[in-house]
């Protein structure tokens, strides 16, 4: 088929029908000379830690005790010159929306290497909780046959190991790049964790497609949640000018050992559920229970139809 070169007499209108929403749509352009962070950059730093983290289970196989220092201190040297570049260029488009009278530009560059080595040196104290995690998976799921296969199949240990590298540099004050890793794993695998979030150890999330855990959540110990649970806020309080007030808890706590089945939903900042509660599949809750306690929703009413049934079809039963 021929092209109708009449018509692209019609693009450079096009264009400049574009080019004006850039002047009038400031919100959703980013021009100037200060490059964001990469999507693609962060994608290959978290594939980088992984590698560190769960060493032999990803790209590089055959490594054992002979050769294991040489390739993760290869990887951490270029992490530390990648993280750098990502990090600086995060805390420079942060610095853009400082106050005018914030003091003198810093050294950004050297801020950045400096929090780097410092998210290197938290690698071993996250393994460490990693391993914790993983074994919470094994004991918490009888279809597991083993570790491995955790490491391997799970997505619920891909998102919480994504999570707990995007905390440890949310923690450290890093901007866009903590939130850029967790919306990275839940694009992969369907849960949805806030870097800002609290959880401690030995966390397990069984299937997990749909999960959604809050900004504010506090997570204790040896919790185990199912798919499609949702932790989030019940409501967003505002201002006197109707803007919201952010910074506020909103989200709810679980202490140690609670259990959460599939598609309940807890909402609310004031709402605490105590140590070794279970809450049951589909339960809204949005209000605390005490420790120890179950919460279930009443057996629905179940409706049958066969044509063997002496009542014409129809068979109800509790």
């Amino acid at each position: 088929m021929a092209t109708d070169f009449r018509l692209k007499e019609s693009l450079p209108e096009i264009t400049e029908a574009v080019m004006a929403t850039y002047t009038e749509c400031s919100k959703t352009s980013h021009l100037g000379h200060r490059p964001l962070p990469s999507r693609e950059a962060v994608a290959e730093i978290i594939t980088d830690l992984l590698d560190i983290l769960y060493p032999g289970f990803f790209r590089r196989q055959n490594l054992h005790l002979g050769n294991v220092e040489y390739h993760i201190g290869d990887l951490i040297d270029g992490l530390h010159d990648k993280l750098t570049v990502q990090i600086g260029r995060a805390l420079r488009h942060e610095q853009q929306f400082q106050p005018e009278e914030s003091p003198q530009e810093l050294d950004l560059d050297s801020l950045a290497q400096k929090k780097t080595v410092e998210m290197l040196k938290r690698l071993a104290d996250i393994r460490m909780l990693l391993e914790q995690d993983v074994q919470a998976a094994y004991e918490g799921d009888p279809a597991a046959k083993g570790h491995h296969e955790i490491i391997f199949c799970y997505p619920g240990v891909e998102a919480i190991s994504i999570y707990r590298l995007a905390h440890e540099l949310l923690v450290l004050g890093i901007p866009l790049i903590p939130r850029m890793m967790t919306e990275y794993a839940h694009a992969k695998t369907g849960i949805d964790i806030h870097p800002g979030a609290r959880i401690g150890t030995g966390f397990f999330i069984d299937h997990g497609t749909g999960v959604v855990i809050g900004e504010t959540c506090d997570i204790g110990h040896y919790v185990k949640l199912y798919q499609g649970v949702t932790l989030g806020a019940l409501s967003f309080p505002r201002d006197a000018s109707g803007n919201i007030i952010r910074g506020m808890k909103r989200h709810p706590t679980l202490e140690d050992e609670v259990v959460v089945y599939a598609n309940a939903t807890i909402l609310g900042g004031d709402t605490v559920v105590g140590k070794g509660a279970i809450i049951g599949s589909n339960v809204w809750l949005t209000q605390s229970v005490g420790p120890g306690t179950v919460v279930a929703l009443e057996k629905p009413l179940l409706r049958m139809k066969s044509p063997n049934l002496p009542d014409g079809g129809l068979h109800y039963q509790i």
